[in-house]
């Protein structure tokens, strides 16, 4: 349950942000956020050892959202889901460069004996999930700039998620055929 509640929140991000700015400073926010991520890495932690890139997201975000907190800006609490895309692009381009790409382990682990072709093929849906996530980070920074809070909670906290499912769906589609033809 309190697993749930903390994914809930995080979720909800860009709607609690939209619908606190007028009550709360950004100072506060930013706090009750990072208290969030920190107890989501504790109880993640707890239940189940963390590695690798997972074991610094959240203290990462945890970190972030206390800076923010000190800033005290609403532009750079906004910013929040810039940082995070900007972060799994990084995390996806590297991977490129320094395989095995990320797609690659996630496709190991259903099959460890992944064909030159499958290898392949993860490197190509690497490629994608890196360019989506540098475009959400520049759609999502446009949101900040055109300043309109409810287009920026719609786009990040509605719009990103039914783009996001989408490339997934159409990926496993895709990766159907591969599979078939190998």
């Amino acid at each position: 349950m309190f697993n749930g509640i903390i994914w809930t929140v995080t979720v909800l991000y860009p709607f609690l942000v939209w619908s606190s700015l007028d009550y709360l400073q950004p100072r506060y926010l930013a706090l009750i956020l990072a208290g969030f991520f920190l107890l989501r890495f504790l109880y993640r932690k707890r239940s189940k050892p963390m590695n690798g890139i997972l074991a610094l997201a959240f203290p990462a975000c945890a970190l972030l959202l206390l800076l923010i907190a000190l800033i005290n800006e609403t532009r750079w609490l906004l910013a929040y889901p810039v940082f995070v895309s900007l972060a799994f692009f990084a995390v996806f381009a590297y991977s490129l460069v320094c395989p095995p790409t990320v797609v690659e382990r996630l496709a190991r682990l259903e099959d460890p004996e992944l064909p030159p072709n499958g290898v392949s093929y993860t490197r190509k849906v690497t490629q994608v999930w890196s360019c989506f996530f540098l475009i959400n980070a520049a759609i999502s920074l446009t949101t900040i700039w055109y300043g309109d809070p409810w287009l920026w909670s719609m786009y990040n906290g509605v719009v990103f998620y039914i783009l996001m499912g989408l490339l997934m769906a159409a990926e496993r589609v895709v990766r159907r055929k591969v599979k078939a033809s190998y």
